[in-house]
């Protein structure tokens, strides 16, 4: 079967909110210090506009927004609740095996991140899981914080409102 082809039903909103809210730590698996990358900017939020403990997953990096950086979610000094994954699409089943082992309840693959093998297989081990979607958007969204990102600001002009 085709990846294109989806089959696989994620969360619906109310069960991603109930997701959210139980979730008490993110590990961000290929989070990058490059602040032109997503997963950068999910970790300014979450950091700055969210209660979760965030730890960063990168076996390349040594430190990212003042905070260390480790090199596998083993490697983590806790259980993660909610590993939000940046990854290429070839590297998601290895990066599932080690959300398994480390016992995380919940894999998140982001923005247009859809793996229907990996979904079934998290299933199966018995985790929540939400693909193709943005753990900062569905936040902001849950929380009335669109407009932290520019989004949903109530003002429909091409012009910047004056202050």
């Amino acid at each position: 079967m085709s990846e294109t082809t989806r089959t696989w039903q994620g969360p619906s909103a109310p069960e991603r909110l109930r997701i959210l809210r139980s979730a008490r730590s993110i590990a961000i698996v290929g989070a990058s210090a490059n602040q032109a990358r997503a997963s950068y900017f999910v970790a300014t939020y979450l950091l700055s506009s969210s209660p979760y403990d965030v730890y960063f997953v990168n076996p390349r990096a040594t430190e990212i927004l003042g905070h260390p950086v480790y090199p596998s979610l083993a490697d983590l000094p806790v259980v993660p609740d909610l590993v939000d994954v940046f990854r290429r699409h070839e590297d998601l089943p290895t990066v599932l095996d080690e959300t398994i082992a480390v016992g995380a309840k919940t894999v998140w693959l982001q923005l247009g991140s859809w793996h229907e093998d990996v979904a079934r297989k998290a299933e199966a081990a018995g985790l929540n899981v939400v693909m193709d979607r943005c753990v900062k958007i569905e936040h902001a969204r849950f929380h009335g914080g669109l407009h932290l990102a520019g989004f949903d600001t109530g003002v429909i002009s091409s012009r910047r409102a004056d202050r």
